[in-house]
């Protein structure tokens, strides 16, 4: 993403935090997953937004109206030794001459420099709560200031969250980012189409796994931007199922959840489809129920309308053919008033996506489902499962989970499924599985 992104990110920040207050978010920290091995380091989300900086042991403060410059990035000073170890890395000359900081500093430098740009400042925001770290670092540097008092300096008064306006303009994507979205989805969607073609009976979940993963790689996407489902038979009815050991069994569904991260932004896609490449007739039914509870709640996807709109029409969708199907017994707006249906369709309907793939952003607004605006971009994902030892339907239903997801824009006039790469109708599946 180019440089002028994130600078334009900065400046509608500092717009909103206004002259006289600061603001300070510190990146992501490594971690150590078992002695001398980290987990891959992956940037705060929130910190990549608004700087592009991609190491940890950084902060980045924002100062409307600073004389010497607005935007301050303290970060790790170039090391040469650490970098024939480990890689290039930015420096303080980088941080500037690349990254575009007015200033920047030596992270290690941070409690001698800091609390002088904190003097006289009304409001601070930062993430409150999310950084221990931080916080107690804070709140001494504003001790020390207020120990000062006697020379004229003034501590801020007041700690505000960053959160809520920094999660507000993440909510709205921008041109730039929906190209990163949409490459995210078309590389998802091209690796589901290849775990299908790839799906037979005796194949084991882990080896659909490593055959999604592998297209991620093969198409220039190292980053996963979850831990992959591959749920054979009654394992999709468990929802965050990943052990994904067992092996695919003729007569079973295989339902796939599973994205790849383009530079930070994660698409989200799940299908569910016959080891067999035919679905059965129990599975056919209870498959196209689901297909009509998402074609219905896409179709609430338009600017305008509140976000409950979606989740309530794919409830009506799934319950009256439950009812049809005799999995429900009762009348339809009863059993939706007692919730009835939620013993096979708990979840709601979706979530934002984004930089996270439960990405950030208020549902309500002043206690009320808030409205859906272009550049949003939900997932739309009804389901149904059938716990294996639910007695209380009839044999044929028990054991099959179904979940059909797809990565959804708000658009002025309507929406774009940005996931559309992968079947899921009953006809394309089985054409496409029956000619692999």
């Amino acid at each position: 993403m180019k440089q002028s992104e994130f600078k334009k990110r900065r400046k509608q920040l500092m717009q909103q935090i206004g002259i006289g207050n600061i603001a300070i978010i510190g990146s992501a920290a490594t971690r150590t997953r078992n002695r001398d091995v980290d987990y891959p380091f992956r940037q705060d989300s929130d910190f990549y937004y608004l700087t592009g900086f991609n190491e940890p042991d950084s902060l980045a403060v924002f100062i409307p109206g600073r004389k010497q410059g607005e935007y301050i990035l303290f970060c790790r000073e170039f090391d040469e030794k650490k970098a024939l170890w480990e890689g290039a890395h930015a420096g303080l000359d980088g941080a500037t001459t690349h990254y575009k900081a007015d200033d920047s500093f030596p992270i290690d430098d941070l409690d001698d420099i800091l609390p002088g740009m904190l003097e006289d400042k009304a409001k601070v925001y930062y993430p409150m709560g999310r950084d221990s770290d931080l916080d107690h670092s804070l709140l001494t540097w504003i001790n020390h200031i207020r120990s000062q008092s006697r020379t004229g300096v003034n501590a801020p008064g007041e700690l505000v969250s960053l959160e809520h306006i920094l999660h507000e303009m993440r909510l709205f994507k921008s041109p730039e980012e929906l190209k990163l979205m949409r490459r995210a989805a078309d590389v998802s969607a091209n690796a589901h189409v290849k775990a299908m073609q790839k799906c037979k009976a005796g194949v084991y979940e882990y080896q659909i796994e490593a055959e999604i993963i592998y297209h991620f790689i093969q198409d220039g996407l190292r980053a996963v931007a979850y831990p992959s489902i591959v749920a054979g038979g009654k394992n999709a009815c468990v929802l965050h199922y990943t052990e994904n050991a067992d092996k695919l069994k003729n007569g079973d569904l295989l339902l796939i959840d599973a994205g790849a991260e383009c530079d930070h932004y994660a698409a989200d896609i799940t299908r569910t489809f016959p080891v067999s490449g035919r679905f059965s007739e129990p599975q056919k039914l209870l498959y196209q129920l689901v297909l009509d509870a998402q074609t219905a709640a896409i179709a609430q996807i338009k600017p305008g309308l509140p976000w409950n709109l979606a989740h309530d029409a794919s409830v009506e969708v799934l319950t009256k053919g439950l009812v049809a199907l005799g999995l429900l017994k009762g009348k339809v707006t009863k059993l939706i008033k007692d919730e009835k249906y939620k013993q096979f369709y708990m979840h709601r309907i979706g979530h934002w996506l984004g930089m996270d793939v439960h990405d950030v952003g208020d549902y309500k607004v002043d206690k009320e489902w808030r409205l859906l605006e272009p550049g949003m971009v939900l997932t739309i994902e009804p389901g149904l499962y059938i716990p294996v030892d639910c007695l209380t339907v009839d044999k044929q239903w028990r054991g099959i989970g179904i979940r059909i997801e797809d990565d959804v824009l708000v658009t002025d006039q309507g929406y774009e499924i940005l996931s559309a790469g992968v079947p899921k109708t009953i006809e394309d599946i089985e054409s496409l599985m029956q000619a692999s």
